[in-house]
């Protein structure tokens, strides 16, 4: 059966820890079985990026504050017990290989081997700027820091050489819990994109497309991997309402969220993520706190389905 999760309360100005903490343990003792943070920085009242691929430059008001999204998932981790904590994503071109591989390690202990780690390449130049990467290496550069990320979850002592990254022979610890090490994520979904994916990561998140669409980039990953590789696994991301659409405009909704799970279980996902950041409905720590329970319906249109397919074959 496909399992439900749930991006945390991080953006916007209503969400404090006491929302975090109320809406993380609630989620868990539904039955929602992950938990999902996002990487932003800041917000530049005069962004001249494309804004998440969708051909405009106006970026959603939530952005305006962001929580950490390491020091949110450690929160996190020691609220719940068993749900998995993932990132989806991190923005590569904002962090360095040991750092990061640090950072994700600590994580992973502390949270008992529950760790998904999700890496993208971006999309806000500005950001990038802060962090003095040039974002026309944003490819090259993710392929290159994934890399030299699982060196550093390797055997010590720990040697990388590359393009934009030097690690001399070191000693690196803690390594993560999960061995050979936490299951990485994607939601590249370019040409090279997939590539990428097909070449570097465990699990691919896209956000839309039909099940046949999602099939098909599927297969297109599995002729890309190496032999001995495990297939690609599928985690759907969902929108009560996207960060492109109109504030005020209630967006897909609980219903339309419910058609997506449709698709996630036609496609054979794994896990089903539910963003919630952007929904006209999160406008106070109190809502936030009754969002997991506003969403149990889900759980229970997961295991419909999942019935219905195992009725399905056994005719």
């Amino acid at each position: 059966m496909v399992e439900i999760g749930l991006t945390l309360p991080q953006l916007g100005e209503h969400v404090d820890a006491a929302a975090i903490r109320s809406f993380a343990t609630s989620a868990e003792e539904l039955g929602f079985a992950s938990l999902w943070v996002q990487e932003h920085l800041f917000y530049p009242e005069a962004n001249e990026s494309i804004y998440g691929g969708r051909h405009t430059t106006s970026v959603h008001p939530a952005y305006r504050s962001v929580l950490g999204a390491t020091e949110l998932m450690a929160f996190v981790a020691a609220c719940t017990e068993k749900a998995m904590i993932g990132s989806s994503i991190l923005v590569a071109g904002y962090h360095r290989p040991v750092e990061l591989a640090q950072r994700l390690s600590t994580l992973d202990v502390l949270s008992g081997g529950r760790l998904v780690a999700g890496l993208g390449a971006g999309w806000s130049d500005e950001e990038h700027g802060q962090m003095d990467v040039d974002p026309r290496t944003r490819g090259r550069r993710m392929s290159e820091l994934v890399q030299a990320v699982q060196a550093c979850w390797g055997p010590d002592p720990v040697e990388f050489s590359g393009e934009f990254f030097s690690i001399p022979r070191s000693v690196i610890r803690p390594k993560p819990l999960q061995q050979p090490h936490p299951p990485l994520l994607s939601g590249l979904r370019s040409k090279a994109g997939l590539a990428r994916t097909a070449a570097l990561f465990d699990i691919w998140n896209p956000s839309s497309g039909t099940a046949e669409a999602l099939q098909e980039q599927l297969d297109t990953m599995a002729g890309l991997r190496a032999d001995d590789a495990a297939p690609v696994r599928l985690f759907l991301r969902s929108y009560l309402q996207r960060p492109t659409d109109a504030v005020g405009s209630g967006g897909h909704g609980i219903e339309g969220v419910r058609g997506d799970l449709r698709t996630a279980v036609a496609a054979g996902a794994e896990q089903f993520i539910v963003e919630i950041n952007f929904w006209d409905e999160m406008r106070s720590t109190q809502d936030w706190a009754e969002a997991p329970a506003r969403l149990a319906s889900l759980l229970e249109t997961a295991e419909e389905l999942s019935t219905d397919i195992s009725k399905a074959s056994v005719l």
